[in-house]
């Protein structure tokens, strides 16, 4: 346990909590640089697959920037709080993650806190969430990928029309805008979040990791002959010549639930 965040595990599945509460989960430096460890260990064991990220109580996943810390350090140092190279919650600047995260979002998801939900690959909503890029009303811009994340995922109207006014989108909204995956009653979060998880992990992790890392690398590339290029992917090869590629069929034709190795 950290001092900002915990992190257990649960087989296969690490859950990382951002435990900030008194101040609605918001995160400063260190409390990044917790984050960035948590997920440093989570890409680097091959025994972990998949990730939730939440926040502590029931009001805020993460109200992002930690503008009284902000204000304080500036007017001491006179300079800005410096966050890690990997971003807020260790993951809205980690371009290299093929494992699949799923953000847990329980309240509260403003600026950095809305970026790290959108640096995730499924956004599982309570029905008391709330989501905003209100940067622009404190003289700021949603600079830990919001603007681009935000406008390659829903139309770009939608998208420009939350992100020029900095209001606040319910869960209901989100989810018919298209960023949200599921929203569901409050006290299901968790569970919830565990349900698509094991999902997840009922599929090849070397399929997942595939899948994961051909979308996300092809989003830039508009022709799709050239996306198709499948080979041109590390983790789809991986998977090509995986031990796992050959457990699947394997399975299937003896009627029985896969044993994946993840290699």
């Amino acid at each position: 346990m950290g001092q900002y965040s915990t992190v257990q595990t649960e087989g296969r599945l690490m859950i990382v909590t951002i435990n900030r509460p008194e101040v609605y989960n918001a995160c400063h430096p260190m409390a990044n640089q917790e984050l960035v460890d948590a997920f440093d260990t989570f890409t680097a064991d091959p025994e972990l697959w998949v990730a939730i990220i939440t926040g502590a109580g029931d009001k805020a996943f993460c109200a992002g920037n930690d503008l009284k810390y902000h204000a304080e350090t500036q007017a001491k140092t006179g300079k800005r709080p410096v966050h890690p190279a990997k971003g807020f919650g260790g993951l809205t600047a980690r371009f290299d993650l093929d494992k699949p995260v799923i953000a847990a979002v329980n309240g509260v998801a403003m600026g950095g806190g809305f970026e790290i939900a959108l640096a995730c690959d499924i956004i599982i909503a309570s029905d008391k969430a709330t989501f905003a890029l209100p940067e622009p009303k404190v003289g700021l811009a949603a600079g830990a990928g919001g603007m681009q994340r935000l406008s390659r995922m829903i139309p770009l109207k939608k998208a420009m029309g939350m992100m020029l006014t900095g209001r606040h989108v319910p869960a209901q909204e989100g989810y018919e805008l298209g960023f949200v995956t599921a929203v569901v009653p409050h006290a299901q979060l968790m569970s919830e979040a565990r349900r698509w998880a094991g999902q997840i992990l009922d599929c090849s992790p070397m399929s997942v990791r595939a899948t994961k890392q051909v979308v996300m690398r092809s989003l830039d590339t508009p022709a799709i002959e050239t996306a198709m290029h499948n080979s041109h992917f590390p983790a789809f090869v991986a998977m090509a010549h995986s031990e796992d590629t050959v457990e699947g069929p394997k399975a299937f034709a003896e009627k029985r639930k896969p044993n994946w190795k993840g290699r």
